[in-house]
């Protein structure tokens, strides 16, 4: 296999542009002392810009030449560089000292680390990531819009979100098919539900959106829920409701 052919079967294309590697610099704003957690970091290009003014850096990358590259690049430094798969491996570090975890995400799982990463929410201090820009619009969308559904529904409990600035597919080395966004999650100081609850109300965000065409309580017809009591129109569809929607629903099952 070629190694262009295997860099694509990892959904590996890296970033070259480096007006763009600037704007991402400056949109994460990286200060002394800041430690960070990059996934996927490649061949180093935005880890190059988090280096320095005693900061520390804890990649991960699931290609070993990627790692050994970066570990070459940076001996001796207090810099971790981790070979592994972020999907399987143990992130327990968060849970420890918060981090500001940054990455270029390989597109075809991005939405699955950042589900992952909700397990570890009060150890991440932001999150900037660089994800097809498809999948921005649907982690940062609200409601009454076609891309309001499960994805930024469960986000939104937890995180105030933002599209920062859209890269093409030119910025990179091997051009991607899809136009790329770069978006920010910041945890919110007083998240609308508790953490221990995300996945009781997951349970209860998907079945809503599970047919697109029905109200709402027709998805949840095995819920009896008093939509008058909370003032939503019970033929309203998912993507109608607002979060606050979702919460108000959610706390009403959850006696």
């Amino acid at each position: 296999m070629s190694d262009r052919s295997h860099r694509r079967k990892l959904g590996q294309n890296y970033l070259i542009d480096p007006v763009i590697l600037f704007e991402i610099e400056r949109a994460i704003h990286p200060q002394k002392n800041d430690l960070f957690f990059e996934i996927g970091p490649g061949e180093g290009a935005l880890t190059d810009h988090l280096m320095g003014h005693n900061r520390k850096v804890i990649a991960m990358d699931l290609d070993q030449k990627n790692i050994a590259s970066l570990s070459e690049k940076y001996p001796k430094s207090e810099h971790e560089f981790i070979h592994g798969d972020v999907l399987k491996e143990s992130l327990d570090f968060l849970h420890q000292t918060k981090h500001r975890v940054v990455g270029n995400l390989p597109y075809n799982i991005s939405t699955q680390i950042i589900l992952k990463l909700i397990s570890y929410f009060n150890g991440i201090e932001d999150i900037h990531f660089l994800v097809q820009k498809e999948v921005a619009h649907r982690i940062c969308a609200s409601n009454r819009t076609g891309d309001w559904g499960r994805l930024g529904v469960k986000i939104a409990a937890l995180f105030e979100t933002a599209i920062l600035f859209d890269v093409p597919p030119e910025s990179f080395d091997i051009k991607p098919k899809v136009q790329s966004s770069f978006i920010r999650l910041i945890p919110r100081t007083n998240p609308l539900i508790a953490l221990n609850k995300f996945t009781a109300f997951s349970d209860l965000v998907d079945p809503s959106f599970a047919t697109k065409r029905k109200g709402i309580k027709n998805n949840l017809k095995k819920l009896k829920i008093d939509y008058e009591k909370l003032n939503i129109n019970q033929l309203a569809r998912a993507e109608e409701l607002s979060i606050e929607d979702f919460i108000s629903v959610f706390h009403i099952i959850d006696i």
